[in-house]
């Protein structure tokens, strides 16, 4: 596994449209594993592909509750209720956004095996699969921010 630089705002990759994996190999594993260990280096809990430069579909999720998720062409099939989160990203560091997302999603993709799974994703895990999920298709939280501002220094 490796540490990979995350891109931020500004570079074009991040606006990309990304494409769909055809294959689930070794290759798709190792990013992935790749992109689990960079994600835990810079302390987040999610990490899209084009964050690290790779226009593909690919997400990985740890919510710090259990739920550790490698995701290929990961879609969102249905959602319901409303939440305000507050928001940050490592693509847009020194930053953080009130947004909002949907309580509850329904989710469907591959996993690191190609393997067709489904899952209810609720609170937290629900934000942040939507937050992943933008980032495929070029949206950034600041898009959808209803407040944006500064972080606060810890």
């Amino acid at each position: 596994m490796a540490i990979r630089n995350v891109r931020t705002d500004g570079n074009p990759v991040l606006r990309e449209v990304c494409k769909p994996v055809a294959v689930v190999n070794d290759g798709i594993r190792k990013i992935l594993d790749d992109m689990l260990e960079t994600m835990y280096e810079k302390d987040g809990v999610g990490l899209a592909a084009p964050q690290i430069g790779i226009p593909k579909r690919m997400a990985v999720i740890d919510d710090r509750d259990g739920h550790i998720l490698k995701l290929v062409n990961p879609k969102i099939v249905k959602s319901e209720g409303e939440q305000i989160s507050t928001e940050g990203c490592l693509s847009v560091p020194g930053y953080r956004g009130k947004c909002k997302r949907p309580m509850k999603v329904w989710v469907e993709a591959l996993n690191e095996n190609g393997e067709e799974i489904s899952f209810e994703a609720e609170g937290f895990l629900a934000v942040i699969c939507c937050h992943e999920f933008d980032h495929l298709d070029g949206i950034l939280y600041k898009d959808k921010a209803v407040e944006f501002e500064r972080a606060e220094e810890s």
